[in-house]
């Protein structure tokens, strides 16, 4: 590939200090290429990451266990076969519950910080509200995750250093995408519970008991329908359930980088966690492989149709 292919690098980052020393900072996140590059797909896993540093450990008042629930955990091996289909697949190493990327940047809850925060900072969104701000303030069964409060500073430092570079990387991929193929099509990776309503949900919850699948795409503004609906259609194939939208229609990223007018397509996809793995101890179940496929196949038909611009597309 030549240089144009590449995403740009990011900035050198500072050194670790505070919370972060035992952090390395230059593997923040995980990037997955392609062999070749041969697909507008650009595949983004924000809550899968499982590294948690001692220092946030210390400050938290709950245990290890208890804080990794709150991971999409494994997701990012689910979609391992995006590089295989010519796409890159982004991950974060860092848990979502020290820094959730699918919130604005600045998304924080006074309640957490001992000095004031600064006026430009978002306190009032429903999302912090619920203490899942960018900085979270409890885990998903609504337990407080920290002993006592934070500086702003630390706050500040983890915007700097962990969400900035990861969604610098990922607009990367995206200009890549749409520079080398007309278009770039985000696909955000998720989990949610089996028999809950999740946090961070845009809609009124329901009853998603039995529902394997929820497809995301801010109720048809972020992404072609032509694309939802391979994705639906391939799951069903299956023999899932899938929903659209509810109770989960996209965070942040989805409606980010979901301008489809512009050639950007973004989608979020919730997998339902009791399809593959233990949600009690998190470990993979037998039928994780078999998931993992039939999401190989979504990969595989949604690079074909991806590449087929809508005659809408087309015409503007």
């Amino acid at each position: 590939m030549g240089s144009d292919d590449n995403p740009e690098p990011n900035p050198a980052q500072p050194k670790e200090r505070g919370a972060l020393r035992d952090f390395d900072l230059a593997k923040s996140f995980d990037l997955e290429e392609p062999d070749q590059l041969t697909s507008p797909l650009v595949f983004s896993s924000p809550h899968s990451g499982s590294f948690y540093p001692t220092a946030f450990l210390q400050m938290a008042r709950l245990d290890h266990l208890s804080l990794r629930r709150s991971e999409d955990a494994h997701v990012h091996d689910l979609f391992s076969s995006a590089s295989a289909h010519g796409a890159p697949l982004l991950r974060a190493r860092f848990p979502r519950a020290y820094l959730d990327l699918n919130r604005e940047p600045y998304e924080l809850d006074q309640r957490m910080f001992e000095e004031r925060l600064p006026e430009f900072v978002n306190t009032r969104s429903l999302r912090v509200a619920a203490g899942l701000g960018t900085i979270p303030r409890v885990v998903a069964d609504a337990r407080a995750i920290y002993q006592g409060k934070l500086s702003v500073e630390e706050a500040f430092r983890r915007i700097d250093l962990l969400y900035k570079p990861y969604h610098q990387a990922l607009q990367n991929l995206m200009l890549r995408a749409q520079r080398r193929f007309g278009r770039a099509v985000l696909v955000d990776c998720h989990s949610m519970p089996t028999h809950a309503g999740r946090e961070g949900a845009t809609v009124a919850r329901g009853d998603i008991r039995n529902v394997h699948f929820v497809i995301g795409d801010r109720f048809g503004q972020s992404c072609s329908l032509q694309i939802v609906e391979a994705i639906e259609e391939t799951l069903r194939s299956f023999g899932y359930n899938v929903q659209r939208n509810r109770p989960y229609a996209g965070g942040y990223i989805t409606e980010c980088y979901g301008k489809p007018a512009a050639g950007w397509h973004a989608v979020q996809i919730e997998v339902a966690r009791g399809l593959y793995m233990d949600e009690t101890t998190l470990a993979k179940k037998p039928e994780f492989e078999s998931v993992a496929e039939h999401l190989g196949e979504v990969v595989r038909i949604v690079e074909r149709v991806a590449g087929e611009r809508d005659e809408r597309e087309a015409a503007e």
